[in-house]
């Protein structure tokens, strides 16, 4: 007999994806919505996505120590990024870590740099965004930045590598969700740092929180199945 699914299962992708759109229509430029709104259901969305991974790191507690950690730390980063201009350094300071977070998680699954050529893919990428970027980029930033890019490139080769090191395994469903949750954050740093030091981008809060949030809620599904499910 077939186990019933339960209601959190359904309502929480829901109440994520209404979270997530509230946030973008307040932040956006002109906001929709009030931007105060912003302050409320940017975290907000987060917090729902800590509590997706949360209930599915049972299966994996290694791996989930850390993608949890990364998360909370997106959260800092987050609300530090609700204030452009005093709080870009410790939105950054607090991505930098949770990517490092993030390649150590992956680190428990695959041994560093186990497949390659995703480290060739993505430093290039990085090193043809950063070309066109640097000139605008402020010299007291360049450091912090060029830290985080590295940072940023490793998190999404080392998915990569997860998931290509694991084809034909039973946890290549799993690493796929890394890889392609890696891939959607290059994509929205990217049009962030555009925005900010190239830009401005039209719609470029979407661009950006349409593409982040998608990103963790993949880091979250690479955790498997939720525990209650696990065990039904």
């Amino acid at each position: 007999m077939t186990a019933a699914v339960p209601r959190t299962s359904i309502s929480l992708p829901l109440l994520t994806l209404i979270s997530a759109s509230l946030a973008i229509m307040a932040l956006s430029q002109p906001p929709q919505l009030p931007a105060a709104w912003g302050f409320v259901f940017k975290p907000l969305t987060t917090l729902l996505i800590v509590w997706h991974a949360w209930r599915r790191g049972g299966a994996a507690p290694g791996l989930a120590r850390w993608l949890l950690a990364g998360l909370m730390f997106s959260l800092v980063g987050d609300i530090a990024l609700l204030f452009p201009v005093s709080g870009f350094v410790p939105g950054l300071i607090g991505f930098l870590i949770a990517h490092v977070c993030y390649i150590l998680g992956f680190c428990s699954r695959v041994r560093f740099g186990a497949v390659r050529w995703p480290f060739l893919l993505f430093g290039l990428v990085a090193a043809m965004v950063l070309g066109r970027l640097w000139a605008f980029v402020p010299a007291d930033l360049q450091g912090a930045v060029l830290v985080y890019v590295v940072a940023l490139t490793l998190m999404a080769s080392q998915a990569w590598a997860w998931w290509r090191h694991s084809v034909r395994d039973p946890q290549e469903l799993r690493a796929r969700w890394a890889a392609w949750g890696g891939t959607l954050f290059v994509f929205s740093d990217a049009m962030l740092a555009i925005d900010r030091f190239a830009g401005p981008v039209s719609q470029a809060s979407l661009w950006v929180l349409a593409s982040y949030w998608p990103a963790q809620w993949c880091m979250a599904q690479s955790l498997g199945r939720p525990a209650e499910l696990s065990a039904a």
